[in-house]
């Protein structure tokens, strides 16, 4: 009889563990670490952009994106980039909402075009790769089954070699469609 009942208790034991485990972890399915993403607006520009976030918590996370440009004469400047990230998020649920982000960039660009006397034809210097810096905003729609939908517009300064290219400024726009796992 003190066997049965000892079994009884551990047995009761081992399945009160298990279902507290699987209780905390179906509680909020927003609550999920991972993001990829891929830009919708890219391939107007002759480009493909991805990204990977990972939420630190439910108002941060860090994040990578990479751009790289397939059709030059949609897109003359830029050859590629990639650009870590961190965001806050203002959003009441787990890494939505809007939010602000503050990114790096480490880009290879066209160098300067120098044009010639008639302002017909041009020679390009050779690639200029260069950092950048700079902030943006953006928000964030996340639905139950785990889809990502992002708006968000980024500006950022060259910091190392503007004066061997066209301009001085980056921006990252994206209408983004993801998954979160």
């Amino acid at each position: 009889m003190k066997k049965t009942f000892l079994l009884l208790i551990i047995l009761f034991a081992f399945y009160s563990v298990k279902a507290q485990n699987e209780n905390r972890t179906a509680a909020n399915p927003y609550e999920k670490k991972n993001e990829i993403k891929l830009n919708l607006i890219s391939p107007f520009i002759g480009a493909v952009e991805a990204g990977f976030e990972r939420h630190l918590n439910k108002n941060s996370s860090l994040g990578i994106s990479a751009l790289i440009v397939y059709d030059d004469k949609k897109n003359e400047d830029m050859n590629y980039y990639v650009s870590p990230y961190y965001r806050y998020y203002f959003g009441k649920k787990y890494a939505s909402g809007f939010f602000a982000e503050g990114f790096g960039m480490f880009t290879s660009i066209d160098g300067k075009k120098i044009y010639s006397a008639d302002q017909l034809t041009f020679t390009e210097n050779k690639d200029v790769y260069d950092a950048a810096l700079g902030a943006g905003l953006g928000y964030k729609l996340v639905t139950k089954k785990g889809l990502v939908f992002e708006a968000n517009a980024s500006y950022g300064k060259l910091l190392f070699n503007a004066d061997k290219i066209d301009h001085t400024v980056v921006a990252k726009y994206g209408l983004s469609i993801g998954y979160r796992f």
